[in-house]
């Protein structure tokens, strides 16, 4: 008997783990998750790090030392988080390689700081890329307006991109376009675009969240009956979307000279509501081609009781539509609803950033008074 971790990988699903901690490297357990629960790729983000680093004795030799050497806080961050990032990325290499540079990714992310600027987003992906400096690494730049062409001018250096914070159609149009771009650059530049993969994040249980709490303010029985339905719609949609632009003659051109598709990654998979099922933006998003990156929580619960039954975004797309007629029917406005969220997105990452920040500012503190004992 197969697992479910199995089936889902063998439905064309990537799993990819949504956390890392140098404990988790250093005890094994991440080449334990790999080996038993067919992870096959890593994201992180501030609040991840944030979190590492408060429990942080495992960091406590390296804060000593980077305080030693009178590093600023924003020089240290990247020094502790490109060195986990890297280490990771070895443990994945072999993934990387069985899949042909697919899979085995560990993504960082650009500073939220740089969210709405585009050339420093620029500058820091680049640097981010050569710190690490494993080809299996993804460097994660948002799909805000100035991060778009930021997305183009990377991928046009030749460098993998995992694109964050997508919640509208609209925007994961953008998206691809940013990607195409980027691709048809580098392969201007001479780059071997055949080496280039690119991940778009589309966030899930975060437009449930939003939306069913102003289907609750609404109040008629219509709203809540679309209760816990527009996340799961939303990504399928966004699923359809993928399939046509990808068919389109500059993707297939790209394609035919051996560029690879965006594989659409879900996102914010752990679900929030305890009335829904704790697996449900796992066994209702299953399609080939695409990533779902959990929460351990998730992961354990998918292998532990998930049902794989196969295909379950290409024959939903009639229903999708539906239910956003009934969403707009009832009242609720998606295209605000994606704009707060893309800026709560946004907010929430420069605050773990900070958070990061004074962490990393106290532990380099403690490190200097311990260094002039």
């Amino acid at each position: 008997m197969s697992t479910p971790t199995e089936q889902l990988s063998a439905a064309g699903v990537s799993i990819w783990l949504d956390d890392l901690s140098r404990q988790r490297i250093q005890s094994g357990n991440l080449a334990e998750l790999i080996e038993k629960r067919n992870v096959s790729g890593v994201t992180t983000n501030p609040t991840i790090f944030a979190g590492a680093l408060s429990k942080g004795e495992a960091y406590e030799g390296q804060v000593r030392e980077l305080a030693g050497h009178g590093a600023g806080v924003d020089e240290a961050i990247f020094s502790i988080t490109t060195d986990d990032v890297r280490d990771a990325c070895d443990i994945f290499l072999p993934v990387f390689e069985a899949t042909g540079g697919v899979d085995g990714r560990v993504s960082i992310e650009v500073s939220p700081d740089l969210a709405h600027d585009t050339e420093a987003t620029i500058a820091q992906a680049k640097d981010l890329s050569a710190r690490v400096d494993r080809p299996n690494v993804l460097i994660k730049i948002p799909a805000t307006k100035a991060g778009l062409p930021a997305i183009t001018e990377v991928i046009g250096a030749g460098i993998s991109v995992n694109v964050t914070l997508i919640f509208s159609l609209e925007r994961y149009a953008e998206v691809i376009d940013a990607y195409l771009a980027g691709v048809e650059k580098a392969r201007e530049a001479g780059h071997d675009i055949s080496t280039l993969q690119s991940v778009a994040s589309f966030f899930v249980s975060r437009v449930d969240t939003e939306v069913d709490k102003r289907l609750a303010a609404i109040g008629t029985d219509e709203a809540a009956a679309l209760k816990g339905k527009a996340g799961l719609a939303n990504a399928r949609l966004a699923y359809e979307l993928f399939e046509q632009k990808f068919a389109e003659d500059r993707a297939k051109e790209l394609l035919a000279a051996g560029a690879t598709v965006q594989r659409p990654l879900w996102a914010s998979t752990g679900v929030k509501d305890p009335a829904l099922p704790d697996t449900l933006y796992v066994t209702e998003l299953v399609a080939p081609g695409t990533v779902n990156t959990m929460p351990e929580k998730t992961l354990e619960a998918t292998f532990d009781h998930g049902v794989i039954t196969g295909d379950t975004i290409t024959g939903a797309y009639a229903e999708a539509h539906e239910v956003f007629d009934q969403l707009a029917a009832a009242g609720v406005d998606f295209a605000d609803v994606t704009q707060v969220l893309e800026d709560e997105g946004v907010e929430k990452f420069i605050a773990s950033w900070h958070e990061l920040q004074e962490t990393v500012a106290t532990a380099l503190e403690a490190g200097s008074a311990q260094a002039a004992k």
